[in-house]
């Protein structure tokens, strides 16, 4: 498998953790939210958390007190969506921070846009937080455009089958991917 892509979001992204207390990085599984927080990360003090890890999840048994100890981080949440009591939390916190002067870039989550996260989140920290959407990839993110444009059309959008060593390569990650929702 090939190097990460720039995506266009990258800066999207800068630019609203500049401005926004908490942003929300949403978009389809295997888009490449995870790998693009996590580079954006490498230019914060930031702390990286999996809402799917066992160990993370305990860490946050007690969010209030986990999460006030990585008041001057930039906090990554993933999969946001298996937590949603975590807004009412976020909330409090996100304005504990603003009293202490501390306006933007504390929390990045990463989710689904499912509905539910959208309503739960936006009721909970509303005028807190910003929302974006990372699509697979895109003709302009490809490079060599005329070459890769083929490649993109067949292979798609998703970062791990565009950038597979081979189209048969990324024949069986497209499959196992369709795969995996039928068979939810």
């Amino acid at each position: 498998m090939q190097g990460m892509l720039t995506r266009w979001m990258t800066s999207r992204l800068r630019e609203s953790l500049a401005q926004a207390p908490a942003v929300a990085l949403l978009g389809a599984r295997q888009v490449g939210k995870t790998t693009l927080a996590k580079a954006v990360a490498r230019e914060f003090d930031s702390v990286y958390l999996d809402l799917e890890s066992p160990a993370d999840l305990l860490k946050l048994s007690d969010a209030v007190a986990f999460l006030s100890a990585q008041r001057d981080k930039l906090v990554i949440l993933d999969e946001i969506q298996r937590a949603p009591d975590l807004f009412m939390v976020l909330r409090g916190l996100i304005d504990r921070n603003r009293e202490r002067g501390r306006r933007t870039g504390q929390f990045l989550l990463l989710g689904s846009a499912s509905m539910d996260l959208l309503r739960q989140s936006s009721e909970s920290l509303a005028g807190r937080i910003r929302y974006l959407e990372l699509g697979g990839l895109n003709a302009l993110e490809i490079g060599n455009y005329e070459q890769a444009l083929g490649r993109l059309w067949l292979r798609g959008g998703f970062p791990d089958s565009y950038l597979a060593n081979d189209d048969d390569m990324a024949m069986d990650w497209l499959e196992d991917l369709i795969r995996t929702y039928l068979e939810r």
